[in-house]
């Protein structure tokens, strides 16, 4: 199996700016396809951002019509799937030659409701796949909604199968164990959090997966922000400090983390390592115990109501995607 260049990309938004975040974005496609990058990861919700330091006018029992304004705001920023934004990294994807997975807040075409996904573009410029966030986490809850099984998605690719999951889902077993059932040589898992337990995290789902790892984390300062956004913070404070990071099948660093700095992290990965990490575990495989333990998964699609017709995302989508 041959070596595999990647890349993770740590920066911020032009925060609620979709257009020029999108250009932004298109900009370091290229930056890192010029590196050798054959797979790019870009951080959690990297377009139109990560609403750190909201409330959204929310207590228990009350929303202020303020707090509704800020959301329509965001809402009108969040993304399209397909549509502008989409064909635009699939334009920069393809005319770069790689994969490209990145964070963004989808905007479905029928409802008011934002989800926390993840989009995975092929070097033919196509969408192949998303996934939706399975459990937003904490005050998230307030404006995301829940993805459902039928986008744990996992991608055959040249150089192997390529999937992951967003932020603190990463933290959940039985969504892991789903995972890593699809055979998932390279895990993706771009983020918000910043913390060192974090890089605990990664390390160990490179050594229970036995897989690479690519962990992608905006870094992110008040000044980046709305001035209008009520964050208590000076212009200087570090909001987000990232911690992007590369790791190996044994949970080893390859690159970073990457701290307090926007910058695009390379590694070169021995996918011959794979398979040898996985000599004396394999989670999936002959440590997998399926006598005594069993996973059932619900990859079937949520609706609220059913028709005949397909599903809002799959418009558009390539064949053979998840």
């Amino acid at each position: 199996m041959n070596p595999i260049d990647v890349a993770v990309v740590q920066a911020a938004p032009i925060v609620l700016d979709t257009d020029a975040t999108t250009r932004k974005v298109c900009a370091l496609i290229a930056d890192a396809a010029s590196r050798g990058a054959r797979l790019i990861l870009f951080p959690e919700a990297m377009i139109p951002a990560y609403p750190r330091g909201l409330t959204f006018g929310t207590v228990v029992g009350e929303r202020s019509e303020a707090g509704r304004r800020a959301f329509a705001r965001y809402h009108d920023a969040a993304v399209a799937v397909p549509g502008p934004v989409t064909e635009a990294i699939g334009v920069a994807a393809r005319e770069a030659g790689c994969w490209v997975v990145i964070g963004v807040v989808e905007r479905t075409a029928r409802s008011g409701t934002l989800f926390c996904t993840m989009l995975y573009f092929g070097p033919d410029g196509a969408l192949h796949g998303l996934h939706r966030k399975l459990k937003p986490t904490g005050a998230e809850r307030l404006v995301w909604g829940e993805g459902d099984g039928s986008t744990l998605t996992a991608i055959d690719t040249p150089f192997g199968t390529i999937g992951g999951l967003i932020c603190w889902e990463n933290l959940m077993p039985l969504a892991r164990m789903a995972m890593y059932e699809k055979g998932i040589d390279i895990w993706l898992a771009p983020t918000a959090d910043a913390r060192d337990a974090w890089q605990a995290t990664i390390r160990h789902i490179a050594c229970e997966g036995r897989c690479f790892v690519l962990s992608a984390n905006q870094f992110v300062t008040r000044a980046m922000m709305p001035p209008d956004w009520e964050i208590p913070a000076g212009d200087d404070a570090i909001l987000c400090r990232g911690g992007s990071a590369i790791i190996d099948p044994l949970g080893r660093y390859l690159a970073g983390p990457l701290w307090d700095e926007e910058g695009i992290l390379t590694a070169r990965l021995d996918l011959a390592a794979i398979a040898a990490a996985r000599f004396d575990f394999d989670v999936a495989g002959h440590y997998a115990r399926p006598d005594v333990f069993r996973l059932i998964v619900n990859e079937t699609r949520a609706l609220t109501v059913e028709t005949d017709a397909g599903g809002e995302w799959e418009v558009g989508m390539a064949s053979g995607g998840c």
